[in-house]
């Protein structure tokens, strides 16, 4: 194919063997564009395409064949065909073509079907290459709540450890997740990680509303405002412009809105780069509200990059203002001349609906079904809950434990 991407070795020999071309047209199209960007996918990714890829070419052509065949006639009615799904290209009018055409609800199930066949074996590779893994949650200590409050939607999980609360109110997190006062600058657990030998470049994250985790990829709403403002400064111009006809070309014109060197060093590395805008641009609220930022961020992480140590801060966000149509691009704090409001009680109300969330997101995949620790913690609380395998120490622990063997289980538990 002449139009084929740039992808690894091992998966330009099985596309320079036709495997595309074996596969349905919708099929093979979708995954086409998928890896369209290889450059800018995370390792994770990559190795998915490989894999599912690999899978197929060593199955039996005929068990293929016969996995892919339901696909293959509801393509025929729907009339599918490589004019209407050309090879190098799924764009959105392939997407209106599929959401318009009468058995739309059969080609899902048909999808669905194939994937439900092919993902067993594929979890099975990962689950066998497995480690152990880490999400800490943490909620900001302004909120209105005590330990029997918290984390009421996964109250049924885990279990609750009592917490020697330092007397520095400032060392609580740094004890935690370095097991040293704030004052000493020692590593965290993320970076201990990452300079390990199952760490990488992209197997640590933080991210948070403030600057409070120290992480190798790193995303903070706060630390991130240059950019957001530019964002909602220039694509509401676009929008109140008409300088774009339609969807497909405002598309287009997003994907060029990139972070500069001089709104962070996100920038000098082109994948983060191009997940900041997307997170940015694709979660509605993310721009504004900060503790969407960081939910929305989560769980595209979690599906996209795979990282086996994840620090998460949330905050206390504003109260919403008086919005226009244009809410999830415009700044508040330019276009209306309220003041802000901290809205405490809502923070605590959005954040007990994010825990779950996060964590069901994580056990979505079989990376971390058996084998992650989570806590989930508030900042300067004297409990944490843990969910975790039976094998993690702290599930046993007894009594009130101070952070630095929090921390020391936490290494232990990681093998850093």
């Amino acid at each position: 194919m002449a139009t084929t991407p740039k992808v690894s070795p091992a998966l330009q020999s099985l596309l320079d063997k036709g495997l595309l071309d074996r596969l349905p047209l919708s099929f093979s199209a979708f995954c086409f564009d998928q890896m369209k960007d290889w450059e800018l996918l995370f390792p994770a990714e990559r190795s998915y395409f490989e894999r599912l890829f690999g899978l197929l070419d060593r199955s039996e052509r005929t068990a293929v064949d016969q996995l892919f065949q339901p696909l293959r006639e509801i393509e025929l009615r729907m009339g599918v065909n490589e004019k209407t799904f050309p090879k190098s290209q799924f764009s959105l009018e392939q997407v209106d073509f599929l959401n318009r055409n009468p058995h739309y609800p059969e080609w899902r199930a048909a999808v669905a079907q194939v994937f439900s066949k092919l993902d067993p074996t594929l979890d099975s590779e990962i689950a066998r290459s497995g480690h152990a893994r880490l999400v800490v949650a943490v909620a900001p200590a302004q909120l209105p709540a005590d330990p029997a409050r918290m984390w009421t939607r996964l109250g049924s999980r885990g279990k609750r450890l009592a917490i020697d609360v330092p007397e520095r109110a400032e060392d609580y997190l740094p004890l935690l997740l370095t097991g040293q006062e704030a004052a000493r600058r020692a590593p965290s657990i993320a970076e201990l990680f990452a300079a390990g030998p199952k760490g990488g470049p992209y197997s640590s994250w933080g991210i948070e509303v403030g600057n409070a985790l120290a992480c190798p990829v790193h995303y903070s709403y706060e630390g991130l405002l240059p950019y957001r403002q530019r964002l909602m400064k220039e694509v509401q111009g676009i929008v109140e412009a008409q300088a774009v006809p339609g969807p497909r070309q405002l598309g287009a014109r997003l994907k060029q809105l990139k972070i500069l060197a001089s709104e962070g060093d996100l920038a000098k590395d082109p994948i983060l780069a191009e997940f900041a805008r997307a997170v940015l641009l694709s979660g509605n609220g993310t721009l504004l509200i900060n503790n969407t930022f960081v939910e929305w961020a989560t769980m595209q992480a979690v599906r996209r990059a795979r990282p086996s140590v994840t620090l998460i801060g949330f905050g206390i966000r504003n109260k919403v203002k008086p919005f226009s149509s244009l809410l999830i691009y415009a700044d508040q704090e330019a276009t209306n001349p309220i003041p802000s409001q901290m809205d405490v009680l809502g923070s605590y109300v959005d954040l007990e609906i994010f825990y779950q969330y996060i964590w069901q997101e994580f056990e979505k995949y079989a990376e971390y079904r058996t084998n992650t620790a989570y806590l989930f913690v508030a900042d300067g609380m004297e409990e944490m809950r843990a969910i975790a395998p039976a094998d993690f120490p702290l599930l046993t622990a007894s009594g009130s434990l101070k952070l630095s063997a929090v921390f020391q289980n936490l290494k232990d538990w990681l093998g850093v």
